[in-house]
């Protein structure tokens, strides 16, 4: 192991893009193909589970990526997916994590709303309780899934409001998917105090950044790594302080960029724009976020300074109260010197 990834693997770290069904690990999704086996394509062996995880393009990541969340099939699997993920994430040294949830994809399913919340929030606190590492929610539309997907997503988001969420999204595939239509969605959740974090510019162009920048109120954006292409954009992104979840890894898996070596992200962060380096569905690319870490620090040809001072853009940018971040920056500083 060489002394970066060793620090790296130390190192206090949040994580703001991870999806929920995503961060399944092989053995999680096998133990569920178990329980539902003759009811689902998903192999319930691991090895035939890696070749399953291979992906031609990003419709057959969605297509895939449906087929697992086929298998969170009650609020029990739910909880479980939930605590295993947060344990995954307190074994890498991160303190604090928005996961990415998409309850629409469970309720059409038969889990009730609030089941799945209490599902969630009991895991919330079991993973606070057994690991110190504290989660969040993102309620997540799934884009492909149109406004009937939007409208359910926001009544559970503020009807049920459960105590970790902080932010809404907007996920799914980007292609054929506008952003504009989501308008009266994000409204009323940036009304009720919910932070506006939508997908935008991974697998299409610039335009889509805009328009969730304009039509959404995005303070993040999740991927973003289309900005790359425009300069008037990259330059809006730096004045206003907006910062681009990248996940690199995510980003060659699902063909949205042709290798690593080719990754925008030097482009991005030399042009001024913030940038928060995280894992998006890590077991399902073969990647953990301190995997990614070690990657963006390739990239960007940075030590342990740098490194460090991607984990605090992590803290800074993340919706945790204040006193929080200034305990977890706190804690990043004095591992660092």
């Amino acid at each position: 192991m060489s002394d970066l990834t060793a620090f790296i693997a130390g190192l206090p770290k949040a994580e703001l893009h991870v999806h929920h069904v995503g961060s399944a690990t092989p053995e999680t999704v096998a133990r569920l193909a178990e329980r539902h086996a003759g009811s689902t394509p998903v192999p319930a062996d691991p090895a035939k589970l890696a070749q399953f995880f291979t992906f031609t393009d990003f419709a057959h990541f969605i297509q895939v990526y449906l087929s697992v969340v086929d298998l969170i099939r009650d609020a029990e699997d739910v909880a479980t997916l939930t605590y295993d993920i947060g344990a995954g994430l307190a074994a890498q040294s991160v303190r604090y994590a928005e996961l990415t949830l998409t309850p629409y994809s469970s309720v059409v399913r038969g889990i009730a709303a609030e089941a799945y919340c209490e599902a969630v929030e009991d895991a919330r606190a079991r993973v606070a309780r057994d690991h110190g590492t504290e989660l969040r929610w993102c309620f997540d539309i799934p884009g492909e899934a149109g406004i009937p997907a939007a409208d359910l997503t926001l009544e559970i988001a503020l009807k049920q409001r459960p105590a970790g969420l902080v932010s809404f999204g907007l996920g799914g595939p980007e292609i054929g998917v506008p952003r504009e239509p989501f308008r009266p969605h994000f409204d009323a959740a940036r009304a009720a105090g919910l932070r506006s974090v939508p997908h935008a510019g991974e697998s299409t162009g610039p335009q889509t950044v805009w328009d969730a920048l304009r039509h959404l109120g995005a303070e993040r954006i999740g991927h973003g790594i289309a900005s790359a292409q425009d300069p008037s954009l990259l330059a809006h992104l730096r004045d206003n302080n907006i910062p681009l979840e990248v996940c690199p890894t995510s980003n060659v898996c699902t063909r949205s960029v042709p290798s690593l070596a080719e990754h925008p992200l030097p482009a991005i962060v030399a042009a001024g724009v913030p940038v928060t380096i995280n894992s998006d569905d890590p077991p399902m690319f073969s990647t953990t976020l301190n995997h990614e870490y070690e990657v963006a620090a390739g990239l960007l040809g940075l030590d342990r300074a740098g490194v460090a001072e991607l984990a605090r853009q992590g803290v800074r940018h993340s919706f945790l109260e204040d006193a929080g971040k200034a305990a977890l920056l706190a804690e990043i500083d004095a591992y660092a010197d």
